[in-house]
């Protein structure tokens, strides 16, 4: 299938991924909070940017089908994760307003720059490759790391981390993976982007561990 074929061309980035310290550290139990609330608020930047691009490869669809899934997808992040995400930063002792006034680290403003230009320039096909990647690892990540999830004695953690072993979860991800299978689209358009924001990911991930600042 077209969306194994990224998945193997992405092979050596998504290990990084499944191994870095902060993926392994919160599914262990053992991720300093503070690295977590971080995370968070920089996460909350990312998602309103992600729902956009979602709404822009909408636009791009060639049919109804293509564009439900989208518009579904996006509206679902607007409103049951945003809503998922003031829940978890109130367990913290933040607002959402806390995570609105919080500047966007580099990976961060990188990554979502990339995901509007793409979706805004691309074709429909291009632009689902460069939003997979997210959606996707995240299901990857759970899976792999759940025997450390069964002895994670947080429950933030514990409970955060169960949303991507959900079956709905599953089903999203299944749905925009079957956009591309059913393209037809040749990998080789769709290997950039896909590639690219697999990237992207790791950055994110790093930045989070390293609670990264801008240096001026």
């Amino acid at each position: 299938m077209l969306t194994e074929e990224l998945r193997a061309s992405a092979r050596r980035v998504w290990d990084a991924i499944l191994g870095h310290p902060f993926v392994v550290e919160l599914y262990r139990g053992d991720l300093p909070l503070g690295r977590f609330r971080y995370y968070a608020l920089q996460d909350y930047h990312f998602l309103v940017w992600y729902t956009k691009a979602l709404a822009l490869a909408a636009y791009k669809a060639r049919d109804l089908e293509s564009m439900r899934a989208m518009l579904e997808l996006a509206y679902g992040t607007a409103t049951g994760e945003m809503a998922n995400y003031g829940r978890l930063l109130g367990r913290m002792g933040l607002t959402l307003r806390d995570a609105m006034d919080v500047e966007p680290n580099a990976a961060n403003l990188a990554y979502t720059n990339f995901l509007a230009h793409t979706c805004t320039y691309g074709t429909f096909e291009e632009c689902v490759a460069a939003l997979l990647p997210c959606l996707w690892s995240y299901a990857e990540i759970a899976e792999a790391h759940r025997h450390l999830l069964e002895r994670n004695g947080v429950d933030l953690y514990r409970e955060w981390a169960s949303t991507y072993l959900g079956e709905e979860y599953r089903r999203l991800v299944a749905r925009m993976r079957g956009l591309l299978d059913a393209s037809g689209a040749p990998p080789e358009r769709l290997v950039g982007p896909f590639l690219t924001a697999s990237r992207y990911e790791y950055m994110f991930w790093e930045a989070a561990y390293r609670e990264e600042r801008w240096p001026v």
